[in-house]
């Protein structure tokens, strides 16, 4: 019974684009519980992403409901080239870029309590470092060209493949690949002290 029960939930991953695609046509059609289950089944990983791209000073709960309505109305021109996951991320990312362009650029982060988990690091001196390491990868993060956050934390916080995050931003998959390498090389070196 328990391999049984391994498989039910290792087989229920791949059926959820399926399960989205099905869900999507049926919104299409005005099934608003259709789409309210999306946004159930997506708004916690869209959260983390707009959360992770504006920051400690963004709003990403306006940002992914916004997206949401953005994807309500539009839901008629989806055609499903890519997954619904892939189509909201690059409704909030772009989104979240133009959050981005319109304010001034972060000064200073701040390291919030789900930043660290609840048990912390162990000691309480370790639990002060990796507060102090976390504040700095933020600021590091803060001071990254939007292009380049965007396809870190697309690539490196969610998963998601270069051809994938090319769909999310727009861009060809050499782009996305050359905005990783830079951002990836730059964090190297502003966090080289924590080596």
């Amino acid at each position: 019974m328990k391999g049984e029960a391994v498989f039910r939930d290792h087989d229920a991953s791949p059926r959820q684009p399926v399960e989205d695609a099905r869900l999507v046509a049926d919104a299409v059609k005005g099934n608003q519980a259709a789409f309210e289950t999306l946004v159930r089944r997506h708004t916690p990983e869209l959260l983390r992403l707009a959360g992770r791209l504006v920051g400690p000073v963004g709003d990403p709960e306006d940002i992914v409901q916004e997206a949401f309505v953005t994807a309500w109305r539009g839901l008629p021109g989806f055609r499903g080239e890519s997954t619904f996951r892939t189509w909201m991320f690059r409704i909030v990312t772009n989104r979240c870029l133009n959050h981005i362009r319109a304010r001034p650029p972060l000064t200073g982060t701040r390291v919030g309590p789900e930043t660290i988990p609840a048990h912390g690091y162990g000691s309480p001196a370790r639990t002060t470092e990796a507060g102090a390491a976390i504040r700095d990868l933020l600021g590091a993060l803060g001071r990254l060209p939007a292009d380049q956050r965007a396809c870190w934390v697309l690539r490196e916080l969610h998963g998601l493949s270069y051809e994938e995050i090319a769909r999310v931003v727009g861009a060809g998959s050499p782009t996305v690949r050359g905005r990783i390498h830079r951002a990836r090389r730059m964090l190297t070196e502003e966090m080289s002290a924590w080596r």
